[in-house]
């Protein structure tokens, strides 16, 4: 069967740097990392993984996820200036070479972060080419996120009917549920859902989940 191409498949992003995977796709990485966080990054460790710690300098991978941190765009010309810029907004940054294991993508970092309140937030994603980016990691939590579809994660206290009402909200307000995954950690009270909507959730809607007491935490992860 043939497949159906866009024209960002064939030309690519609009982007600074040299490659689409090490400085676009480095770039998204670092603004999705900061949304997840939710507060301003004060501190970064970029663990760099495969051919992302091999090339990271010369390929501009460093100053592009560096720039996405401070909420960047691929495209924005800020990019070349960026560790200047961090330097100038107190972000302390660094780069470490490490490897993150033998089944991840060879263009893997994970991104460590502490944010202005003194809390920590952890993401690991990959650039897979294209400018385009999957989420596997948050906080410790497992995600297979590639950003075709808008999607919610929640922490959900492990009670009786406690999903099903988050279903049964975003059915009364006419969102699709695409995908729906769970995963509950070994001794936790808590299990995380992930859910992949048609279209994203308006910001009166996560208020009124946020008012779901039994919802610790709520990570709106935009379509890409």
């Amino acid at each position: 069967m043939a497949k159906d191409y866009s024209v960002f498949d064939i030309v690519g992003p609009n982007m600074i740097g040299p490659s689409s995977s090490h400085t676009a796709g480095a770039a998204r990485l670092g603004k999705t990392a900061s949304k997840i966080a939710g507060k301003p990054v004060k501190e970064v460790k970029f663990l760099l993984h495969g051919s992302f710690a091999e090339t990271y300098k010369g390929h501009g991978t460093d100053k592009a996820i560096v720039g996405g941190i401070l909420g960047f765009q691929p495209d924005d010309a800020r990019i070349k200036n960026s560790f200047q810029l961090a330097e100038e907004a107190g972000v302390k940054f660094e780069f470490i070479k490490t490897n993150l294991g033998d089944n991840v993508h060879p263009n893997t970092v994970k991104i460590e972060m502490v944010l202005e309140d003194g809390s920590t937030s952890t993401v690991m994603g990959a650039s897979i080419g294209g400018g385009n980016i999957k989420l596997t990691e948050m906080d410790g939590l497992a995600l297979d996120f590639n950003g075709a579809r808008a999607a919610v994660v929640l922490e959900i206290k492990d009670i009786p009917g406690a999903v099903s009402f988050v279903t049964g909200l975003l059915a009364h307000n006419n969102k699709n549920i695409v995908t729906l995954s769970t995963n509950k950690p070994a001794k936790s009270e808590y299990t995380f859902v992930t859910i992949e909507t048609d279209d994203k959730l308006e910001a009166d809607l996560i208020n009124q989940l946020r008012k779901f007491e039994v919802i610790a935490k709520i990570v709106v992860l935009d379509k890409f």
